[in-house]
């Protein structure tokens, strides 16, 4: 159900970094890390499943919106997930 704008004290505009501000130009990053760092985490920092479900849901439309300016790399086994990068000029 909506909820009045009056009822917070804060609202901020609602900004995301943009690829060149969250990933490095030579590193490959996995959709679970690019959810941490999406929210201030260290890449490898431990989370609960729950909250590592609600991350990712900010994470995917976050890599979708962005494909134009990433790489991705198929996983390198059956067992691991693939992995996105800065497109650079490489």
């Amino acid at each position: 159900m909506p909820v009045p704008k009056s009822e917070f004290d804060s609202l901020p505009p609602c900004d995301f970094y943009t690829p060149a501000e969250l990933l490095e130009d030579d590193q490959m990053y996995t959709v679970y890390e690019i959810a941490r760092m999406l929210q201030g985490l260290e890449s490898d920092a431990e989370i609960d499943q729950e909250t590592e479900a609600i991350l990712l849901d900010w994470a995917i439309p976050w890599i979708m919106t962005n494909a134009p300016e990433l790489v991705v790399a198929e996983p390198r086994s059956d067992d691991e997930p693939g992995y996105y990068g800065l497109k650079t000029d490489e």
